[in-house]
This record gives C-alpha cells, sequence and structure tokens, in this order.
C-alpha cells in the first residue's frame, strides 16, 4: 500500500511505515508542497501524511481516489476540510496529547520573557550599554498573586494553567465547557471572555482555531485589557486581530505580547518586528525532539492502524 507524505518528518514515523511494509512518497523538499504537485501524488495512494501548511480542501480531497486516511502530523486540523472527507468515508486524525507539555513549556517561557523584559536585557548587554546595576532598570513583572486567564481550557491550557499556578498566580479561564480538574485542582473559576480580559494579568490562547474564533480577541474586546497585561498566544494567530494588538502595543495599552504564531504565518506584519514590547518565535510550541518524534510516530501508526482495518488512535470528531 502507498502512503505520501508531503514533507520529510522525523524518522521515528517513517521507519515505522517502512517496517510495516509500505510504500513511502515523500516531498524532498522542505517546504510547503505546491498544490499542482499535491494534486498528482494523491491521486492513487492509499494514506496521506500532511502538515498544518498543507490545504487540504474539498477540491484535494475529492482527487483522493483510494484513499483512507488523512493523518495530520499536528494537534490542529483547521487545514483539512474534515466534513468533506468524513462525507467520503476517509479518516482524519491528528497528533494530541504528545505535544501539550512541550507547547505549555513554551507558553510559559513567553510569559516570563515578557514579564521579565528578557529579550531587552539581552540586546542591552550585546550592544555594550549595560553599565551596571540601577533600581528601575528593566523593571518587569512577577507572576505571584497575578491573576491568569486561560483562554481555552482544554489539553495545553490545562497544562499552562497548572505550570503558572505553581509561580503562584491565580487561575481563571474562558471554555465552552465547565472544567472540573481546574476548578478542583486549582480552584480555577471558569468567567465569561469579557470578564477574563479586564481581570486578567497574564492572556495566554489556547483555542483551536474555527469560525467562532477567528479574530476572537479583537479592537472592541481587546480595550477591556489592563494597561499592564501580558498577551501571549501560542495556538493560532488567526484567533487574534494582529492589527487591533499592534494597536495596543505601539501605545502601551497593555504590557507586552509573545507571539509563537501569526496571522498570515509565515508573513510576519512587519509593524510587529518594529516594537520593543512583543517577543516573537517562529512557532515553535511542538519543537522539542521528544514531541516532533512522537508525533511522527503517532502520526504513523494511525495510518497503519485505519490501513488495517483497525480504529485510529485519535480520530478528529465533527
Amino acid at each position: 500500500m502507498k502512503v505520501f507524505i508531503t514533507r520529510k518528518i522525523p524518522n521515528e514515523g517513517i521507519n515505522y511505515l517502512k517496517n510495516n511494509g509500505y510504500e513511502l512518497d515523500i516531498y524532498p523538499h522542505d517546504k510547503p508542497i505546491p498544490k499542482s504537485i499535491l494534486l498528482k501524488k494523491i491521486k492513487d495512494v492509499d494514506a496521506i501524511i500532511t502538515l498544518l501548511t498543507d490545504q487540504i480542501d474539498k477540491d484535494v480531497i475529492s482527487r483522493m481516489d483510494k484513499c483512507k486516511i488523512i493523518a495530520n502530523y499536528a494537534v490542529g486540523y483547521n487545514n483539512i476540510d474534515v466534513k468533506f472527507a468524513n462525507e467520503k468515508n476517509i479518516v482524519v486524525t491528528n497528533t494530541p496529547d504528545v505535544l501539550t507539555d512541550a507547547t505549555a513549556d513554551l507558553a510559559m517561557t513567553l510569559v516570563l520573557t515578557c514579564g521579565r523584559r528578557v529579550i531587552e536585557g539581552e540586546k542591552l548587554i550585546r550592544e555594550g550599554k549595560f553599565t551596571g546595576w540601577k533600581p528601575d532598570l528593566l523593571l518587569g513583572i512577577e507572576l505571584k498573586n497575578k491573576t491568569f486567564g486561560i483562554l481555552g481550557a482544554g489539553r495545553i491550557g490545562c497544562a499552562t494553567a497548572l505550570r503558572a499556578s505553581a509561580f503562584g498566580a491565580k487561575i481563571i479561564y474562558y471554555s465552552r465547557n465547565k472544567n472540573d480538574f481546574l476548578n478542583k485542582k486549582l480552584n480555577a473559576k471558569k468567567v465569561s471572555l469579557n470578564f477574563l480580559l479586564k481581570k486578567s494579568d497574564i492572556i495566554s490562547v489556547h483555542l483551536p482555531l474555527t469560525d467562532k474564533t477567528f479574530h476572537l480577541l479583537n479592537s472592541d474586546n481587546l480595550s477591556l485589557v489592563k494597561p499592564s497585561a501580558i498577551i501571549i498566544n501560542t495556538a493560532r494567530g488567526e484567533i487574534i486581530d494582529e492589527n487591533a494588538l499592534i494597536n495596543l502595543l505601539k501605545h502601551k495599552k497593555i504590557f507586552a505580547a509573545g507571539l509563537d504564531v501569526f496571522e498570515n504565518e509565515p508573513n510576519i506584519n512587519k509593524k510587529l518586528l518594529k516594537l520593543k514590547n512583543v517577543v516573537l518565535l517562529p512557532h515553535l510550541g511542538s519543537a522539542t525532539l521528544d514531541t516532533r518524534n512522537n508525533m511522527a510516530l503517532l502520526a504513523a501508526k494511525n495510518v497503519h492502524r485505519v490501513l488495517n482495518g483497525k480504529k485510529a488512535l485519535t480520530r478528529v470528531k465533527m
């Protein structure tokens, strides 16, 4: 059976498929595959492993004559028309759980980097401008007794909340459903979006991108945020109206922002590059050796199970 992989993934996943006798075709270039090539490659494959940068829309799925599974090498799946795939009896899977801790770690890295003005301090040293300790040099924000707002109380949101609580922060969260774990473990409170934006000292975004979460944070409700607040996004860039956020940062109406994702990724708004009060990372949320290896292996196992008539380990449910 044939498996097409839209870009080279870690060897754990590739070797697993090879050892189970699959014929692999891997797009050799380290960049998103052009749609014209993708359409040619998928016609007679039994499975495809995709990346978040691949738009697997209705047009693409309709060309899949034999495909039984689209295994997304990501926890998000907004790049795939899952509903249409299901109508075509194609299973869609993702890679949850295995990247939870890595992404939560990065969210806290951004919180601390923003709060303690780490980038500014490091730049001061490198430019030879550090002249000695001063009482008011790069004063930042500590986490103890601060209100930490979690937008999206899923796996990563919960893991981030646990880390923030360990620093002494108080947790509130916005979510469709009440989270008993956060309520009992951290004495967290489920609140409305506007309440969270008004009261939080740190706001950390952990929502999936959907029609309902696109620009969930916008010029209207971002005006509610404290001037001393920090906004962190390790989820999807489109959840925040980037121009509205830039306006807040430019006029110092919030303390700082830490972004691992961007609205038009990989094209970064040039206005962000000019701001000192924002920390920018190149989508590193799951970028650890352990996590990326486990993601590749999980995607490969999903392919193997579905092609052998078994239930996928992590099927996307719509």
